[in-house]
């Protein structure tokens, strides 16, 4: 196991990272940009470095600043949590060049799966369909005659990276070249490349993902799948598991065939393969995220394993001794709320000074957060704040205990979308399970 293990992240996700690094008797070395010298993940952290300013090219994703930091504290490894660098294989390849682990797949298996258009060719070997589509895109010309063959509407994608950035919808012609090129720049910003590709667009979809782990020695297991529908700008806002509408007999299928993927490719750590379902419940392969989830709580709930734990364990070589996940069935049930700093109806990011922060607790919650009463939240970084998690024996039960959560947390100073939360939790369609990827905007029209 690692000695020493540099996070290369911030906010809740650190956190997260080094609750379990203690746990494991792992030091920890935190990273951050200037005026973050009072960050939670920097107070708990063993060691914390500065970066670099608070603008992420400048520091999250200089790979030579974490470097640095690395071979500063005399860290043997790098966490890189999600986002930022956690997606880039040169970043994963520079850390075994220097000599650090990387706790991820390896750069051979993350250019594979964690680019979506090569993932979407490797899917199609094992059974995975994915969504009609296009390569990497030279011009917007190309988009332009490319579409034209798809048929309208379309998306185009970020070929590098996840979480709703670099996507554009297209339903003309006319709409192609402005939304090529604000893809392709917010792709740059966000991952470092602006390859951007097309893909049919579905007007109502469910968003389904199922979650891997697999070791060094050619084991793999499928944990199950999470529901990802509610979302907001292509970013996800609750997340439950498991999904309402997979059969076990679907959920064993998917996980068999995943399994069977990531040992023919040499995948190893975490992995989440994700999936939409068209009106006619058909499921099409859409993309790996090869690194660890936001929403990996609900999953961690309802296994009773720790995901951090595995992936640590599997990137240190570790054989994992995890049972047959081949008939699988969720303990419970679990909903995960994200907390953002944001207008709850125009989801524009509210920064500002927490005045006062009281999370709620009781049977079945946990928090994930990476705030505290007069920190301040600053503008540079994705609105996340916190995460609440609620655990029942029930769906029902899981949803009522979130209510009650939600009713008992006090954030002031700052707007947050913890009322958009609670009118999605008095939403019919998220009672009765039936929610798509329209359902938050359908809502908004209607007023919270």
């Amino acid at each position: 196991m690692f000695d020493k293990v540099l996070i290369a992240n911030r906010g809740e996700i650190a956190m997260r990272l080094i609750r379990t690094c203690r746990t494991l008797g792992i030091k920890t070395v935190a990273v951050h940009a200037l005026g973050e010298e009072t960050a939670l993940h920097v107070r708990f952290a063993d060691e914390a470095v500065c970066i670099g300013p608070p603008e992420p090219q400048k520091s999250y994703l200089s790979a030579p600043a974490i470097m640095a930091a690395a071979e500063v504290t005399g860290a043997d490894a790098v966490h890189p949590g999600y986002g930022f660098l956690s997606e880039d294989a040169a970043f994963a390849e520079l850390c075994q060049r220097c000599g650090l682990g990387f706790v991820g797949p390896s750069p051979a298996a993350m250019r594979v799966w964690g680019d979506k258009v090569s993932a979407r060719a490797k899917a199609r070997e094992f059974g995975l369909a994915p969504l009609p589509g296009t390569d990497v895109l030279r011009d917007a010309a190309e988009a332009r005659r490319r579409a034209a063959e798809i048929g309208y509407p379309v998306m185009l994608k970020a070929a590098g990276g996840g979480g709703g950035r670099g996507m554009r919808l297209v339903r003309s012609s006319s709409e192609i070249g402005r939304a090529f090129d604000t893809a392709s720049e917010e792709a740059v910003r966000a991952f470092d490349n602006p390859g951007v590709y097309l893909e049919r667009f579905i007007e109502r979809p469910r968003h389904i993902e199922l979650q891997i782990v697999a070791d060094q020695h050619g084991g793999a297991w499928s944990l199950g799948d999470r529901e990802c529908s509610l979302q907001r700008r292509h970013q996800k806002v609750m997340e439950e598991a498991p999904s309402p509408v997979l059969t076990d007999a679907r959920r064993a299928k998917l996980g068999e065939r995943l399994c069977e993927a990531v040992r023919a490719t040499g995948y190893t750590t975490l992995g989440t393969f994700e999936f939409l379902m068209d009106e006619g419940g058909e499921l099409y392969f859409m993309e790996t995220n090869t690194r660890i989830q936001v929403e990996h709580p609900v999953t961690e709930a309802v296994t009773g394993l720790d995901l951090v734990d595995l992936q640590l364990r599997a990137a240190a070589g570790e054989k994992l001794r995890l049972p047959d996940t081949r008939r699988w069935r969720a303990r419970g049930h679990a909903i995960e709320c994200r907390i953002n700093a944001e207008d709850p109806r125009t989801f524009a990011p509210a920064p500002g000074t927490i005045r006062e922060y009281h999370p709620p607790g009781g049977a079945g919650i946990r928090v994930d957060s990476g705030v505290y009463g007069g920190w301040r939240v600053p503008s540079h970084y994705d609105s996340l704040i916190a995460k609440v998690i609620a655990y029942g024996n029930d769906r029902t039960q899981a949803l009522a205990r979130m209510r009650v959560a939600l009713e008992e947390f006090i954030i002031d100073g700052i707007r947050t979308n913890i009322p958009l939360h609670k009118a999605l939790l008095r939403d019919p369609d998220v009672i009765a399970g039936t929610t798509t990827t329209r359902t938050i905007e359908e809502l908004i029209r209607k007023g919270i």
